[in-house]
C-alpha cells in the first residue's frame, strides 16, 4: 500500500492505534474502478449496502427496496425480494443468501433453490432486534449478527444464531452502532466496527465459544465504520461510510489508507466489502456501482468455505 496522504497514528496504546483524519493532498492512496455500473441496467443496482462473493465468484448485493441481486458473468439479475431494505447479507455452505433486513427488524433468508424468502429470525430470547445489520458465519454454521439499535444509543449488541434459527444474545456490549463484523482465521476473535465510536473493537471467542476478553483494536479519528473484510494475513479492511476510504488496520492495530476517495465518486460511502481473490469489492449505498481495489493480498475465505480445522 501507498501512502501519497498524510496519515497521522499515535503510538499503540493497550494493543490499540489512533488515527486522525489529516489527509495532505486529498488524492487517493491506490487506484479505484467501478466493477459494475448499475445506473442503467436492468434491474438497476439500487444503492447497494451488501455485498458477498460466493466460492464460485458469483455476487450477491442487495437493493434499498428490498431486491436481492446475483452478479455473474457481468449479467446483473434480482432473484428475489425481502420487501425491505436489505443490509448486511452473508452466504451458508449450501449457498443460500441470509440478509439483514433493517425494514423487517429481522434476518430473512433466501433458499437459492426454491427462491423463497423466509424471516430466519427477528431476535432471541429477552431480545427483539432492532436494527440487524450485518451477519457472519463460523465454521459450524452458526450466524453472529450485529444489532446496531438506535444510532448514538450505546446498548446490545450481537446475537448468535443456530442453524436452525434459535439463538442467544451473545454479547450485551454495549456498542455504539454495531455493524460490520468479520472473524479471524482460527475463530478465536470477533472483530466489530462501531460506527458512531469511530472505532474497531475485538472481542475474543473462549473455547466454550462465549465471549471473552474485549479491546478497542483501532481508533479511527472522525471516520465512520461500516463494513469489514480479512485477508489471509489477519489486516483487516475497514469500509469508511464518511469520508469515503478504505482503511486497512495491521494485526498489531497500525491503521493505514488503502484507498479514499475526497470527491465520492469511484468510492461513494462505501459500506460492505468483500473479497474476489485478491480484489476487495466495496458497495456504495451513496450511487449505483460496486467499486474494485487491487489490494496485492488474498482474502481470507469466509467461515463456511474455510478449511475445517479451525475452531469454530
Amino acid at each position: 500500500m501507498t501512502t501519497g496522504l498524510e496519515l497521522t497514528v499515535d503510538e499503540p496504546v493497550a494493543g490499540s492505534s489512533r488515527i486522525s483524519n489529516t489527509f495532505g493532498t486529498g488524492v487517493m492512496t491506490t487506484d479505484v474502478r467501478i466493477y459494475f455500473d448499475g445506473l442503467f441496467t436492468e434491474p438497476r443496482l439500487d444503492h447497494a449496502e451488501g455485498v458477498a462473493v460466493a466460492p464460485d465468484g458469483t455476487l450477491w448485493c442487495g437493493g434499498e427496496q428490498g431486491q436481492i441481486y446475483r452478479l455473474a458473468d457481468g449479467r446483473l439479475e434480482q432473484v428475489a425480494s425481502t420487501g425491505g431494505f436489505c443490509l448486511g447479507l452473508a452466504l451458508d455452505a449450501a449457498g443460500h443468501v441470509f440478509v439483514c433486513d433493517a425494514a423487517h427488524a429481522a434476518v430473512m433468508r433466501l433458499d437459492t433453490v426454491t427462491g423463497q424468502v423466509d424471516t430466519f429470525a427477528d431476535g432471541v430470547p429477552g431480545h427483539r432486534f432492532v436494527n440487524p445489520n450485518y451477519p457472519v458465519f463460523d465454521t459450524a454454521g452458526r450466524l453472529y449478527v450485529s444489532d446496531s439499535g438506535t444510532p448514538h444509543v450505546p446498548g446490545p449488541g450481537i446475537a448468535r444464531l443456530e442453524p436452525d434459527g434459535a439463538g442467544v444474545l451473545w454479547h450485551t456490549g454495549p456498542f455504539d452502532f454495531a455493524n460490520g463484523l468479520a472473524l479471524s482465521a482460527d475463530g478465536r476473535t470477533l472483530y466489530v466496527a462501531e460506527t458512531w465510536g469511530h472505532r474497531v473493537t475485538a472481542i475474543d471467542i473462549t473455547a466454550d465459544g462465549a465471549p471473552g476478553a474485549r479491546r478497542v483494536l483501532a481508533r479511527l479519528g472522525e471516520a465512520l465504520p461500516d463494513g469489514l473484510a480479512l485477508d489471509t494475513d489477519g489486516n483487516l479492511y475497514v469500509a469508511c461510510y464518511e469520508p469515503s476510504q478504505i482503511l486497512v488496520v495491521a494485526p498489531g492495530g497500525a491503521v493505514s489508507v488503502l484507498a479514499r476517495d475526497p470527491g465520492a465518486h469511484e468510492l461513494c460511502h462505501p459500506t460492505n466489502v468483500a473479497f474476489l481473490g485478491g480484489t476487495l469489492i466495496a458497495a456504495n449505498l451513496g450511487r449505483w456501482h460496486l467499486s474494485a481495489v487491487e489490494t496485492g493480498a488474498t482474502g481470507l475465505p469466509l467461515g463456511p468455505f474455510r478449511e475445517k480445522g479451525t475452531r469454530p
